[in-house]
């Protein structure tokens, strides 16, 4: 975190410092609650944004596909979707999708954005009813793209 060091006057380089690191889960805490509170001011009268998980478990009770995001508004977002390797082929994919769509649409979402690697599913999510609308060349790495894809409901 930045901190600033003592004396009046105007913000200038040598009153602050910056620290750079691979993982600071306090850092991550403060920004969420900080941009929460921004967030909330800027949209009065709508509910703060809410997780949305489904999670398949097979026989066993090990997971074997989930997806992770959110809800906040009229909107939806896919973070993180994942199907284990040796399930794949089985519809768990679509599964995932149709539950999750089904729960934002009861939470009033009248769409969903999800992104995807063009080394990842962007073509899954296409069969899937979701258009591409923006795609980042070269990231993250030369000839790769990351592909942000939206569903209307």
């Amino acid at each position: 975190m930045t901190q600033a060091h003592g004396s009046s006057g105007p913000p200038g380089k040598d009153r602050y410092r910056a620290r750079v690191g691979e993982s600071d889960a306090a850092l991550d805490q403060r920004l969420s609650d900080e941009l929460d509170a921004v967030n909330a001011a800027a949209t009065r009268g709508i509910p703060p944004a809410r997780e949305l998980t489904v999670r398949i478990d097979d026989e066993a009770g090990q997971l074997a596909a989930g997806v992770s995001g959110w809800t906040w508004g009229v909107a939806a977002g896919i973070a993180m979707t994942w199907v284990r390797k040796d399930t794949r082929g089985a519809g768990l994919g679509a599964r995932l999708l149709a539950e999750f769509e089904t729960v934002a649409r009861a939470r009033g979402c009248t769409h969903v954005f999800v992104t995807s690697f063009t080394f990842q599913a962007p073509g899954f999510y296409e069969r899937h009813g979701y258009r591409e609308i923006f795609r980042w060349e070269d990231v993250p790495s030369p000839g790769a793209g990351d592909v942000h894809l939206r569903k209307d409901f």
